[in-house]
């Protein structure tokens, strides 16, 4: 090939790939838009596990799409209260949030179920139900005329039974005992005499401190020694039955989610499942070393007793009857999860349990 030759060749393959480049532009720039959404947490900034999904979300969104798609996250009470993040949603005040569920129980107990309810799922049995038993989409058709379409968007683990001023050793200690828990718990627990309190989680330690309130819930070990509970109320129980695998959800208005590009959205599910997974693995990473803190600083740790933990189970199933009778899209739910939660503790006691019940015995013998 000759040198005059070769250059008109080289010219003609260069316009070509300024041609390609220039037609490409357009194509890239209307799959990733700019868009711009505000998103409510229901949490405090100090909780960077629960408050810190949100922001690992945004972070992840905006560098999957070169800061085309952004999420600015407001905590709780900078836009609205914390008990408000889904009414914002619902009323298009913003475009998302980031809460939980049963913070709503109050419109409807069947909010609080693909949440976390009394004597329900694990968190990985949550999670098979949420990602492959349906319960997204149950939850979603239950949302759908709330202009909410949620994700699954963080799980604590099994939680603590909470902090008391007192000792709780029989269902006796229970009546007339003010308890912030959140709703349908306080349904439950209404049921043996407790008056429950709904309170947002910076409001809890004055609470206690007062006296305004005999105990309360909030997570577990990292969150709850964050936030300084021990100091006010030194009895720590354990567990959490009402919270077997909570989950927190993202909930994004429905026709914003529905307008975006299906690549975004398709972006989003992954980007959610993603944080779904990993608040999971902080708090099974962190709470080890928070509540040996904890012990070391004067918590007393004491289990619930089998008497109040059977008569829980007796009045939790008596409220799931009632519901179920007087609300169908409760009762839907509920027996998807019900179906499932029984073949699921078949298959959790076979391997996953005497594995860790054998290295269990191992730990407290010190042979780990």
């Amino acid at each position: 090939m000759d040198r005059r030759s070769f250059l008109t060749k080289a010219g003609i393959a260069g316009v070509g790939a300024a041609s390609a480049a220039t037609l490409a532009a357009p194509a890239i720039a209307q799959s990733m838009p700019k868009i711009n959404w505000r998103m409510t947490s229901s949490f405090p900034k100090s909780l960077d596990t629960i408050y810190g999904g949100a922001e690992v979300l945004s972070q992840r969104l905006s560098e999957a799409t070169d800061g085309n798609f952004s999420i600015q996250v407001f905590a709780a009470g900078e836009i609205v209260g914390g008990l408000q993040a889904a009414d914002a949603v619902s009323d298009g005040v913003v475009e998302a949030c980031h809460t939980v569920g049963y913070y709503y129980f109050g419109k409807d107990p069947t909010w609080a179920l693909p949440a976390a309810v009394p004597f329900s799922l694990s968190a990985r049995g949550t999670n098979a139900w949420h990602y492959h038993g349906g319960g997204i989409d149950l939850y979603n058709e239950f949302l759908a005329d709330k202009n909410i379409y949620a994700l699954p968007g963080g799980n604590t683990g099994t939680q603590m039974g909470g902090w008391f001023r007192k000792e709780i050793n029989t269902v006796e200690d229970l009546k007339g005992l003010k308890f912030r828990v959140g709703g349908f718990a306080g349904k439950v627990m209404e049921k043996l005499g407790v008056v429950p309190q709904q309170i947002a989680g910076g409001d809890i330690y004055p609470s206690l401190e007062k006296g305004t309130i005999d105990g309360a819930e909030w997570v577990g070990p990292y969150d709850d020694e964050k936030l300084g509970f021990f100091k006010v109320a030194p009895y720590y129980y354990y567990p959490g039955w009402w919270e077997g695998g909570p989950t927190v959800h993202f909930m994004f208005g429905k026709k914003a989610y529905e307008e975006l590009p299906k690549a975004y959205q398709s972006l989003l599910k992954s980007l959610c499942q993603g944080v779904d997974a990993d608040m999971l693995q902080k708090y099974d990473y962190k709470n080890p070393t928070a509540i040996r803190s904890l012990v070391a600083q004067g918590t007393q740790l004491r289990p619930f007793t089998p008497e109040i933990l059977d008569a829980c189970f007796k009045a939790a199933n008596e409220v799931y009857a009632e519901m179920s009778a007087s609300n169908p899209a409760f009762a839907k739910i509920w027996e998807s999860i019900k179906a499932f939660r029984s073949e699921n503790y078949t298959w959790a006691q076979i391997a996953e349990y005497n594995y860790d019940t054998f290295m269990m015995m191992k730990q407290n013998s010190g042979e780990l």
